[in-house]
């Protein structure tokens, strides 16, 4: 059984090479996104390697073998099961939610993730809108568009954020979007790529290109 630490690891390449399957993840990548020493990340990558768990090539990259991508989307099904059950029985906000459920995550017991499965009446969507993998491993995105490739005049409605962190999510509560918000694209400024969009038909705001690229909305 893998450890902790080793279940993060995994986590963190899956995530890096979500959106381009196959490709490898750059040990530096790997250090940015678990704030640790690439020295570290390579140490830790090799045993990863020897398991059975990652295909390490120095100076390369690291991909998942299928028994680590197992491992991963676990470890993920783990996590947003338990977020779905803190924002929808304990009461904590999205912004409040991947701490916690980053330690509980780590729980090995596949009959307790069965039954907070069965509790929580199968959800597909964490509250970030991010889909939660089957038991056998499978993932469904639905479709989506980012609200960086939109152009003056498109619109559509949030389905999920890219970037859960505390601080992105309490600034989309700032300006008031969240899942299910309307957004209309009124400009795209040149010199930035910033967008000024209507929230809500009754909401004008400039956003950043950092903001619309962490934005995924549904026609």
């Amino acid at each position: 059984m893998p450890s902790f630490t080793e279940e993060n690891y995994l986590k963190a390449v899956y995530k890096l090479s979500e959106f381009q399957p196959g490709a490898e993840v750059s040990t530096n990548s790997v250090a940015e996104e678990l704030q640790t020493r690439p020295a570290s990340v390579t140490d830790m990558l090799r045993r990863l390697g020897e398991k059975g768990l990652v295909n390490y090539t120095r100076y390369r990259g690291v991909t998942l073998s299928e028994a680590g991508r197992r491992v991963a989307l676990t470890t993920i099904r783990k996590h947003r099961l338990w977020e779905v059950f803190l924002v929808e029985h304990f009461g904590f906000h999205w912004d409040e939610v991947h701490d916690v459920a980053e330690q509980m995550e780590h729980i090995d017991s596949e009959l307790l993730v069965r039954r907070l499965d069965e509790f929580l009446g199968f959800p597909q969507l964490d509250p970030h809108g991010d889909p939660i993998p089957t038991a056998e491993g499978v993932l469904h995105r639905p479709e989506h568009r980012l609200l960086a490739d939109l152009r003056p005049g498109d619109q559509g409605r949030v389905v999920a954020v890219r970037n859960t962190s505390a601080p992105f999510l309490q600034y989309l509560d700032k300006v008031g979007v969240g899942l299910g918000t309307h957004i209309e694209v009124l400009d795209k400024i040149l010199f930035d790529s910033s967008l000024e969009i209507n929230i809500n038909k009754a909401n004008r705001q400039l956003i950043s290109a950092e903001v619309s690229r962490n934005l995924l909305l549904t026609d």
